[in-house]
C-alpha cells in the first residue's frame, strides 16, 4: 500500500504512522533498526528503495528515503508512505525535500526516527566528503558509502580513506567477502609458506581492486602490486608467489573463478558479482567499527600499481612451440616490449 501526502509536514507524517500502526497491528515494535538513505529525487531513488526492501526481510526495520529535489523551488516536503507489499518487511517513508528544505535533511528525518534502535546512514550514490561530519552522518552509528557508484570511483576512495571515522565502510569493501573468504582458505592448506609476492589485477576503475591489493598488503606484509585488466569486469585475478609455486585464482567472466595452487588440482568456485542488496543486508548485520576495513584503506598508499604483467618466458616458449606447430615462425620480440 503506498500513501502519498504531498505538501506535508512531519508531524502529519508521524500521525498517519500511528494510524497505520493501530490499524494494522504494532508492526513498529518488530524493527531493529532505522536505515536512512540519501539520494537525490530521481529514478534511481526506486532502486535503492527496492535494495533496502530486499534487506529489510533480514533486517526489518523502517526505511527513511532522503531525495532532495530541486534547490530552486519554492520549500516543499512532499512524503510517501509505503507499507505491506510494497516495502518487504519495512516501511518506507519517503521524503522529496525542495528549495531551502533539500539542505535540512537530517531535521526532517529526526522526528521520524525509531526510539531505542539504531540509525545507518546509507548514501548509494553520491556521498558527502566526510560522511561522518554531515549532518545525517552525525545521526548514525553506521555510514555506508558506496564508491564504485560514483563519477571518479578511485578519486572517492581515496577520499574515504582521507577522512575516514570509526562506523564508516563502503561497500566496494563489502564485495570483496567472497574472495578474501577464498584466499584465506586457500592459504590454510599445505605447504605453509610464506606469501613472497602478491598480485591483483581488475579493472582501471574498481575500488574493490585496490582495496583487495590494500588488505593483502596489510595482512601479507608484503606490498601488493596492482594491474589494470585488458578484459572482464571488476577483480579479474589475484596472484600469490610462494616458494613451491603460485596461489592464483582467475575469474575472466564475473561469475565463476578458478583456483590452482601447487600440490592441489583446479577448482571452480563460485565468485559471483554481487548485488546491491547482497553487500547491504551484510552491512547491517555489524554496528561495531570495521577495523579491518580501516586498516586496507590506510595500506591503500603502499600498494604499486603497474600495467597488466609481461608474459613469463613460459608462456613465450608456449607461443613460439604453437607458432611451429602451425608452420609460422615465432613472433620476434621488440626491444620495447622486453624492456615494459
Amino acid at each position: 500500500m503506498i500513501i502519498d501526502l504531498p505538501s506535508t509536514t512531519t508531524s502529519q507524517i508521524n500521525s498517519r504512522l500511528v494510524r497505520l500502526r493501530d490499524e494494522g497491528g504494532a508492526t513498529t515494535l518488530g524493527r531493529v533498526l532505522t536505515l536512512v538513505i540519501v539520494t537525490e529525487d530521481g529514478q534511481r531513488t526506486d532502486a535503492a528503495i527496492d535494495a533496502a526492501n530486499d534487506a529489510s526481510r533480514e533486517h526489518p526495520c523502517r526505511v527513511i528515503v532522503v531525495a532532495r529535489g530541486a534547490r530552486q523551488a519554492a520549500p516543499r516536503l512532499d512524503a510517501q508512505i509505503r507499507v505491506g507489499g510494497d516495502a518487504g518487511a519495512s516501511e518506507v517513508v519517503v521524503l522529496r525535500l525542495y528549495g531551502e528544505l533539500a539542505k535540512e535533511g537530517a531535521s526532517c528525518v529526526m522526528p521520524l526516527l525509531l526510539p531505542d534502535t539504531p540509525v545507518v546512514a546509507w548514501w548509494p550514490f553520491d556521498a558527502p566528503i566526510s560522511p561522518s561530519k554531515d549532518p545525517i552522518g552525525q545521526l548514525a552509528q553506521r555510514r555506508i558509502t558506496d564508491a564504485a557508484a560514483e563519477k571518479n570511483p578511485i578519486k572517492a576512495l581515496e577520499s574515504r580513506k582521507a577522512h575516514y571515522a570509526p562506523g564508516d565502510t563502503d561497500l566496494a569493501w563489502t564485495r570483496l567477502t567472497l574472495w578474501r573468504a577464498m584466499l584465506a582458505a586457500s592459504l590454510d592448506l599445505p605447504p605453509y609458506e610464506k606469501i613472497t609476492e602478491a598480485e591483483v589485477t581488475g579493472e582501471a576503475d574498481s575500488p574493490s581492486t585496490d582495496l583487495l591489493a590494500a588488505w593483502l598488503t596489510d595482512k601479507l606484509k608484503v606490498p601488493a602490486k596492482r594491474y589494470k585488466a585488458t578484459s572482464g569486469e571488476g577483480i579479474v585475478q589475484v596472484k600469490l608467489d610462494r616458494a613451491s609455486g603460485a596461489v592464483d585464482l582467475i575469474r575472466p567472466d564475473g561469475k565463476v573463478g578458478t583456483l590452482s595452487q601447487p600440490g592441489q588440482p583446479s577448482r571452480r568456485v563460485a565468485l559471483q558479482r554481487r548485488s546491491v542488496r547482497d553487500c547491504l543486508a551484510e552491512e547491517l548485520r555489524r554496528l561495531d567499527p570495521d577495523e579491518v576495513y580501516a586498516a586496507a584503506l590506510k595500506s591503500l598508499s603502499k600498494i604499486a600499481k603497474g600495467r597488466t604483467p609481461a608474459p613469463k618466458p613460459a608462456d613465450d616458449a608456449a607461443a613460439a612451440e604453437e607458432s611451429a606447430a602451425n608452420g609460422k615462425a615465432a613472433p620476434k620480440k621488440s626491444k620495447a616490449k622486453a624492456s615494459s
